[in-house]
C-alpha cells in the first residue's frame, strides 16, 4: 500500500483544505508546497514569480516536490499547480505515490480567486487567465491522475470522504 496522496489541480482548486482534511482522517503528515516556499523563500510564490520569473519559480517548485516525496512517513502533498508543466516532474509524480486531480470548473476556480489573494501567472482578466492556464494544464493533470474528483459543488469534507473511498486509502485508516 502506498504512503504517499498527492492532490493535484489548479490553483484556489482547494488543495490545502482537502489535504489538510485528508491528512487529518489518515493520521499521516501533510505538506503544502506553497507554505513550504514560503517557508523555505520567505516568499510567496507570486512573489517568486514577479522578482523572479516563471523559470525560477518553476525549478523551485520542482525542488520542493523531490523534497515533499522523499518525507520520511505517510504523507499527503498538496502539489503547486505548475508542477505538471515539467515532464520529470510528471513522471515523479506518477511513480511517487496515489495521485489525484482535484478538478474544477473556470467559473468555480474564478469564484474563489476573486475571494482569495494574488495568484502567480493572472492579469487584470483573472477568469481569461484562468482559462488559458486550465487550457494548458487539463491535460497534463489528466496524464499523472489515477483518480479524478470533481469539486465544484462539495465541500471540503466531502471531497475527502471521495478521495478515500476512491482510492482505498480509507480502509487504512483502522
Amino acid at each position: 500500500m502506498t504512503d504517499r496522496l498527492l492532490l493535484v489541480g489548479m490553483m484556489a482548486v482547494g488543495k490545502t483544505t482537502v489535504g489538510q482534511l485528508s491528512a487529518k482522517r489518515l493520521g499521516w503528515s501533510f505538506l503544502d508546497s506553497d507554505a513550504q516556499l514560503l517557508a523555505d523563500t520567505g516568499r510567496t510564490a507570486q512573489e517568486v514569480f514577479d522578482t523572479d520569473g516563471d523559470e525560477a519559480l518553476r525549478s523551485l517548485e520542482s525542488h520542493l516536490l523531490a523534497q515533499a516525496i522523499a518525507h520520511p512517513v505517510p504523507v499527503v502533498i498538496a502539489v503547486a499547480g505548475g508542477v505538471v508543466l515539467s515532464e520529470v516532474n510528471r513522471a515523479l509524480l506518477v511513480r511517487s505515490g496515489v495521485v489525484v486531480w482535484l478538478r474544477a470548473s473556470i467559473t468555480t476556480l474564478s469564484e474563489r480567486v476573486e475571494r482569495g489573494g494574488a495568484r502567480p501567472r493572472l492579469d487584470a482578466d483573472s477568469t481569461q487567465s484562468l482559462r488559458d492556464l486550465y487550457l494548458t494544464r487539463h491535460a497534463l493533470y489528466a496524464s499523472v491522475a489515477q483518480f479524478v474528483i470533481d469539486v465544484d459543488d462539495l465541500p471540503p469534507e466531502e471531497v475527502v470522504a471521495r478521495i478515500l473511498e476512491d482510492t482505498g486509502l480509507g480502509n487504512a485508516e483502522q
